[in-house]
């Protein structure tokens, strides 16, 4: 069953509504709250949580159940209310589904999943008891080591979540990686794959013939000293470390889907007038002809594409940086991670961002250069990677083998051009000619490279083109 029951409802949820859910376990169930009553909990006899609820979130942007949890919720816009159950403690599953069936009873509205969620009668939870602290203190994290913090999802697709925000940032401040555990049948948003970085942190698959494995490197795993970790080969040595990788992983079949990933940074001036977004708006519109249709601080994203409110946001945030999810309309899958940092250069945006491509669609390369010219001449582009790869046109990451992208082209932004001696930057070892973007005064470069997906000979390219500008 489950570990994460999410009400979807037309209405918010009236305190009366909350209340009536929270009584799902029978009077005698405590409540506390959390994270500045972000989070309420309830609670056993000793006030450990067996419930945690997320404030409600206003949903306005379409698709995102559909994407995340491939269900149908109310007319945006709706609210989306998340209950995480205590893990291992079936009483405590039963209560997070009775709390969504009652809300959506009162209210309207659906629950996800429909099998988590049965009877709105109370749910008898006499002796249960539940995990200590300091595991059961961050409602995200399942099991805590003092090498990994470890979350289970059991959802169709896991996704940068306010939980999973909150776990990450709960381990990147106790100096331990994040496991994250799921089914065989998951996949994972690209803003969380992109957030796992280096290991321990890892994203674990159950697997009926292997037991456990890495879902993006393919690597056998065991549970050993207190963490999720590679199984050695039985002629693995000292200096060749090789693991198993799980026939899952690599049941690989090419559906002729496609992704166009691009990645790029600009460098505004600090300036009160300065608007962020428009640079990845630029692009979205060149590449599928409309803005972006919604954007926020976690998953789903919930407001609709504002570039004002996402600029105050993040200058409200500031100096602290600030994380955004984009997202695209149903007609063409889209999503992108925006990072805005205040650096001594000026106000920095790094963006990924990925659009998909089924069998019968082509991506619009030829559009490229002429996005690649917007971000050049109005948003202070420094440079851009854009790639081809073969993966699947929803966007979802799965686990399973997927080929690295190939480099279709690399753009040097007009003042990296004009900082390069001589004419480094536009004599280049390549053989394609550099295509000059901008007014002559102040040109960025455009480097086309093959771009072929069945042949990572591009990257020969692109490794010789990058030592040419540095003058290697």
């Amino acid at each position: 069953m489950t570990k994460d029951v999410i009400a979807l409802t037309p209405r918010m949820p009236d305190p009366w509504a909350v209340l009536a859910g929270l009584l799902s376990g029978g009077p005698d169930k405590l409540a506390s709250t959390r994270g500045e009553g972000a989070v309420v909990q309830l609670c056993d006899r000793e006030g450990r949580p067996l419930v945690s609820v997320e404030a409600p979130l206003l949903v306005s942007v379409e698709g995102e159940a559909e994407r995340l949890l491939g269900a149908v919720p109310p007319p945006v816009p709706y609210w989306w209310t998340e209950a995480r159950a205590t893990t291992g403690v079936a009483e405590a599953e039963q209560l997070a589904g009775t709390f969504a069936a009652r809300l959506a009873a009162l209210i309207g509205g659906s629950a996800w999943p429909p099998d988590a969620v049965g009877s709105i009668a109370v749910v008898k939870t006499d002796g249960v008891s539940v995990a200590p602290e300091p595991a059961a203190a961050q409602p995200a994290i399942d099991v805590l080591t003092e090498r990994v913090a470890v979350v289970i999802q059991d959802r169709p697709v896991v996704a940068m979540t306010a939980w999973l925000s909150d776990a990450f940032r709960a381990a990147a401040t106790a100096g331990l990686g994040l496991q994250i555990v799921s089914p065989a049948d998951t996949t994972l948003s690209p803003a969380v794959r992109d957030a796992l970085g280096g290991r321990p942190s890892r994203w674990i698959v159950q697997d009926d013939q292997d037991g456990y494995y890495d879902g993006l490197t393919g690597a056998v795993l065991r549970w050993q000293d207190g963490s999720f970790d590679p199984v050695l080969s039985p002629d693995a040595t000292e200096e060749d470390p090789r693991t198993p990788v799980a026939a899952a992983y690599q049941q690989v079949h090419d559906t002729g889907e496609r992704q166009l990933a691009l990645t790029f940074r600009t460098v505004h001036p600090a300036d009160e007038r300065l608007v962020l977004g428009g640079g990845l708006e630029a692009v979205w519109r060149e590449l599928t002809g409309e803005p972006p249709a919604g954007w926020g601080t976690a998953e789903p994203a919930n407001l609709p594409w504002s570039p004002a409110r996402l600029t105050d946001v993040a200058h409200g945030r500031a100096p602290e940086p600030t994380w955004f999810v984009v997202v695209g309309h149903r007609s063409r899958p889209g999503i992108a991670t925006v990072r805005v940092t205040r650096t001594s250069a000026g106000v920095e945006e790094e963006v990924a961002l990925a659009f998909g491509y089924g069998a019968g669609e082509e991506p619009p390369l030829d559009a490229l250069p002429v996005a690649a010219e917007a971000l050049a001449t109005r948003h202070h582009l420094q440079s851009m990677l854009v790639q081809l790869r073969k993966a699947r046109r929803d966007i979802a990451v799965p686990p399973r083998f997927e080929g690295p992208g190939v480099p279709l082209a690399f753009v040097l932004g007009a003042e990296e051009v004009r900082a390069m001696p001589g004419d480094r930057a536009r004599r280049v070892p390549l053989d394609g000619r550099p295509v000059p973007l901008g007014p002559r005064t102040r040109q960025a470069m455009y480097y086309p490279l093959p771009g072929d997906p069945s042949d990572l000979t591009g990257w020969q390219e692109f490794e010789r083109l990058m030592r040419h500008l540095k003058g290697a």
